[in-house]
């Protein structure tokens, strides 16, 4: 037997090592299972995620190499320093998960549907009530323009969508993330799949052995993060356009 593998639905949450995966299409490894909150950490526990249209079933994908980004590499532009200083976003956090993974569902410019099924939204949003998913969200007269979602696992943050609509308004969302996640001591953001907006911040790729390595050592750590924001954090961000971390 070879990849892609079966799942029986509402069976154990069992996967295939990452290493089975096809190269093409990259990082394919498994086919159907379920959403439910014990498969979907298990997934994520050993670098695997959903990513799946409405006419296919769940189809679950470890590519190699991985986009990753180690928060004390983040890269922040002049523009976008000069973005911060403005401080033209109120930055929240969990304050709207349901509305941010809604947005972040909607159909792109590029004329491609949207990986974020129903099902999708449903299944994150029983994670981010169990504690386990979160978001951030950018607002702008008091109205959300930007943010993104995600799942937190020991020291590892694992990304899963944004959206914009406003100029930056996910950028300053990501930073405000990045900063707080290295205050609380995590060690990983996983961006999934190299794209040249997350580059831009910092982003690089790294292999998928050395990816389930950092896994194998973060993920089962304990964090003391709290998920609310800093507001003298966030002013000193928006007055100097830095990040400047505190001594744990």
């Amino acid at each position: 037997m070879s990849a892609p593998y079966w799942l029986p639905p509402h069976q154990p949450a069992w996967f295939p090592d990452v290493e089975l995966a096809l190269r093409d299409p990259d990082g394919l490894l498994a086919i159907g299972g379920d959403l439910s909150i014990t498969r979907l950490l298990a997934a994520y526990r050993h670098g695997i995620f959903p990513w799946y249209s409405d006419a296919q079933p769940i189809l679950w994908w470890s590519p190699d190499p991985r986009s990753v980004l180690f928060p004390e590499q983040l890269k922040i532009s002049r523009s976008l320093r000069k973005r911060l200083k403005k401080g033209d976003y109120q930055i929240t956090f969990d304050n709207a998960f349901a509305e941010v993974i809604r947005h972040c569902a909607e159909p792109r410019e590029d004329g491609f549907g949207t990986w974020i099924t129903d099902e999708m939204q449903q299944a994150y949003q029983r994670l981010h009530q169990a504690g386990h998913a979160h978001s951030v969200e950018a607002w702008y007269q008091n109205k959300l323009v930007g943010g993104l979602y995600g799942v937190a696992l020991g020291k590892v943050f694992f990304g899963e969508s944004m959206f914009a609509r406003m100029t930056d308004a996910s950028k300053v969302a990501f930073v405000t993330l990045a900063a707080h996640l290295r205050q609380w001591g995590f060690q990983l953001i996983d961006c999934q799949v190299e794209t040249a907006h997350l580059n831009s911040l910092g982003a690089i790729t790294i292999p998928r052995q050395e990816f389930t390595r950092y896994l194998n050592n973060y993920c089962e750590l304990v964090v003391a993060e709290h998920w609310t924001t800093d507001l003298q954090w966030i002013r000193l961000l928006q007055e100097t356009g830095r990040i400047e971390f505190r001594n744990r």
